[in-house]
């Protein structure tokens, strides 16, 4: 992994070592919480239970997944991260996604009213933002609404700017659509449908992860409103901010960028920087799906940023 030279992130002698524990994780049953905008947000909690005495219950992690995923994207990263920075991590179903409540509005300003609702509910205070593609415009929107209190903020591969999304997001929408048009009552037939769209098998898997049989049919359905989120994949190349001089977060950011990847490219970093004056940029040498593709390398960037945080 490559740190870009503005954004140099030091090693600490005292960080937590990746190799597995023993530690026995406390994860909570997946719960909901009902929002004052009608909309009820699903979630896990991560938490490790031999965390440091008086450390601050009210400096959380909140994670946000990207378009078409769920909370079970995040379960793995998000037990590391709560075991090696004794934080709780909060993983989250936005709206149309997950276990969480459907509507017809999916747009940056409303993903970011409910995060910041869920927050103000369970009373998270200096939370710890991190959202992939679609989370992390969420997140981004978040602290420059400046509405709830924000600790620190790492998007990971995506930008404060408007830009299209690559077109394999619309093909993934018409190959959804064919698959419940089919009837497929197997995985298997479903697999073989969207391998006429999209030949890696793990992307082709996260997508059939929203897969569930119906109980009368028996025919698999996507438990996401496809033709919600087919409507809003123009709204998710936007951004609500246009102007960095009438809107700023001047806290912590990481932005973790997948050098594989066309989402945040060199010519964007200024105006990340001038959203964002105090983010530090981390390279990862993968697609744009940093996470799954190089899970080790994300979490030690993360483990030191949030680390510096914490002393």
């Amino acid at each position: 992994m490559m740190f870009a030279r503005r954004a140099l992130l030091r090693s600490h002698t005292n960080r937590i070592a990746c190799s597995p524990t023993r530690t026995a994780f406390v994860n909570r049953a997946y719960s909901s919480t009902p929002l004052s905008n009608g909309t009820t947000l699903a979630y896990d909690v991560h938490e490790a239970p031999d965390a440091a005495p008086g450390s601050n219950p009210n400096a959380p992690i909140v994670f946000i997944h990207g378009l078409f995923g769920s909370k079970k994207n995040n379960r793995s990263i998000s037990r590391a991260l709560a075991r090696d920075l004794k934080r709780p991590v909060y993983a989250i179903d936005t709206r149309n996604h997950g276990e969480s409540s459907h509507d017809p509005r999916h747009d940056y300003t409303a993903l970011a009213e409910d995060v910041e609702l869920f927050l103000q509910e369970h009373k998270l205070e200096k939370s710890a933002l991190i959202g992939h593609s679609m989370g992390a415009k969420t997140a981004m929107t978040i602290a420059l609404r400046n509405k709830v209190s924000i600790g620190s903020l790492i998007p990971i591969d995506n930008a404060p700017v408007d830009a299209a999304l690559k077109s394999d997001f619309g093909k993934y929408v018409q190959a959804m659509k064919r698959i419940e048009e089919a009837g497929c009552k197997r995985q298997s037939d479903a697999d073989a449908i969207l391998a006429e769209y999209e030949d890696s098998l793990p992307i082709r898997q996260f997508l059939l992860t929203n897969l569930v049989r119906d109980p009368e049919t028996g025919t698999q359905k996507f438990r996401i409103p496809i033709k919600y989120l087919g409507s809003a994949l123009d709204n998710m190349a936007d951004f609500p901010f246009k102007d960095p001089d009438q809107a700023r977060y001047n806290g912590p950011t990481l932005v973790v960028r997948g050098t594989k990847s066309h989402y945040i490219a060199d010519e964007m970093l200024p105006t990340i920087g001038r959203f964002f004056p105090k983010f530090q940029l981390a390279d990862v040498e993968a697609g744009h799906w940093v996470v799954s593709e190089k899970p080790e390398d994300f979490r030690k960037a993360v483990v030191d940023f949030l680390s510096q945080e914490q002393d």
